[in-house]
């Protein structure tokens, strides 16, 4: 009864998204206050009101850190999109009217928006900002709302690589495994859960009249698998922190001059009309890969009140540094006005997504700071022992989709999972893969991403019809890690 109890919060959110009646911000304020009931009547030890408003203070700590991220990135998105009155008139970067008339050109772009940019823009920022660069590009094509919130999410494909890989340095850390190690070892998870990523790509495509031959399937799985195996050489090389940068920064220059065969004139013009993201992608690159200027700018601020939570470096944070850009653009056109007309615009796109991220950072750590989280992870490896490895991806899978985040499964279910891979004899480095990659690949189902996906696209209220399309490759992608699973157990 007491696990049922502590369950409550986590179905209260899935029941309320599944039933369609309310969005995502309302789910989460109902999961959010049910996980405060629960805590202060069911907690497995002492949790008072003062301990209450901690882990309150925490979640919105964690809150404010990902807000500049969604603000920011929105901002500069409707400051440098062409079809927002900031430079208009002015075809969007790389686009000519021709191309937006050819099927086959059309197709490209949307693959070269999902499976190139888009990863390429999550690993440098993270927490979702990828998303926009992959509608920036494909919004000219003319799709409805729901395609573009599924190709949107398609850019989340290679999350442990994101934010740098940071997840993947965490998950190393609880693993007492090298980070290099532990990221080699989960291309193979996602290599194999990109098979189901195409599919849906695939599927999707095909909905949204942008059809294509055989011969194009191949090339596109060509093109992934070139991506994959120069993903692979990188982080043996480099580490999961810059790898993704370093292998695709020059696959996305090749892929353009193969496709496009731009002369002179036209590679200079799509370099001039897509400046502004040139730049600003440079500077988050420059202020993450140059360890000298990370040091100075992480030594001009560094604000933590909590020591285990992410501290709030402004002029390191990837928010500062694309609302940066915005006033850059503001004020080289000298338009201040636009600057404030795209500020609310991006506000009413981006308030529901950035409520989401309060409310889940909340409720994960009212659930985390009354111990409820800990002692269900507990009382499940406690009773299932050997058994449990083979529930790791459900676990992992669902607290990933929940938080939005691998950090949550990492932190609550490594430890244990590093202890059992050791009683049993098992592979280290492959059960912490399995756990890592559970955790955050899953997490392409999350609501928060959902809500970010919806406000991009302008497909508030949609959410539900997307989740029903999404289902049966949800369960695709949980057969194949818990297959990985059965694997890990039986080479022990």
């Amino acid at each position: 009864m007491t696990y049922l109890l502590w369950s409550l919060p986590a179905l209260t959110v899935i029941v309320a998204i599944a039933s369609g009646r309310v969005n995502t911000t309302m789910a989460a304020v109902l999961g959010l206050f049910t996980a405060i009931a629960v805590a202060l009547s069911a907690a497995p030890g002492a949790f008072t009101g003062a301990q209450l408003a901690v882990t309150l203070e925490r979640g919105a700590w964690i809150g404010w850190i990902i807000t500049p991220y969604i603000l920011g990135g929105l901002l500069f998105w409707q400051m440098a999109s062409p079809t927002q009155p900031v430079g208009a008139g002015v075809h969007p970067p790389g686009v000519h009217p021709a191309e937006l008339n050819d099927p086959l050109a059309r197709r490209r772009r949307l693959f070269f928006a999902c499976f190139l940019i888009g990863p390429f823009a999550e690993s440098a920022t993270g927490f979702g900002v990828g998303m926009l660069g992959t509608v920036l590009l494909i919004r000219p094509l003319g799709l409805k709302p729901r395609d573009i919130m599924i190709f949107a999410l398609l850019s989340q494909t290679l999350i442990p690589w994101g934010a740098m890989g940071s997840g993947t340095l965490l998950a190393s850390a609880y693993a007492r495994v090298p980070a290099p190690q532990l990221a080699l070892y989960s291309m193979v998870a996602v290599a194999l859960l990109m098979a189901v990523w195409m599919a849906l790509y695939w599927r999707t495509a095909r909905v949204a009249g942008l059809n294509a031959g055989a011969a194009e399937h191949v090339r596109e799985a060509g093109w992934i698998v070139t991506g994959l195996a120069l993903l692979w050489a990188a982080t043996a090389l480099l580490g999961p922190e810059t790898a993704l940068l370093a292998a695709y920064g020059p696959l996305i220059v090749l892929r353009f001059l193969l496709v496009r065969r731009p002369d002179r004139a036209q590679a200079l013009t799509a370099a001039r009309r897509a400046l502004p993201y040139i730049l600003v992608i440079a500077c988050l690159v420059a202020t993450r890969l140059m360890p000298t200027l990370n040091r100075a700018l992480g030594a001009w601020a560094d604000i933590r009140p909590f020591a285990d939570l992410p501290a709030w470096m402004p002029f390191l944070h990837a928010g500062s540094w694309l609302v940066a850009g915005a006033l850059a653009m503001a004020a080289w056109w000298r338009q201040p006005g636009a600057l404030a007309v795209q500020a609310r615009a991006a506000w009413r796109t981006g308030r529901h997504a950035v409520m989401s991220v309060f409310l889940f950072a909340m409720m994960a750590e009212v659930l985390a700071g009354a111990g409820i989280s800990q002692a269900y992870a507990d009382g499940l490896f406690a009773a299932l022992q050997d058994g449990t490895i083979l529930i790791t991806p459900l676990l992992a899978g669902a607290f990933g989709i929940l938080a939005n985040s691998g950090n949550a499964p990492n932190s609550l279910f490594m430890p244990s999972q590093l202890s059992l891979a050791l009683h049993a004899g098992l592979n280290v480095p492959a059960a912490a893969a399995l756990l890592h990659v559970s955790g955050t690949s899953m997490g392409f189902f999350s609501p928060v991403r959902m809500s970010i996906a919806a406000g991009l696209a302008h497909g508030q209220g949609q959410e539900r019809s997307v989740y029903v399309l999404l289902l049966p490759f949800a369960l695709a992608a949980f057969g194949i890690l818990l297959f990985l699973a059965l694997l890990v157990v039986l080479s022990g």
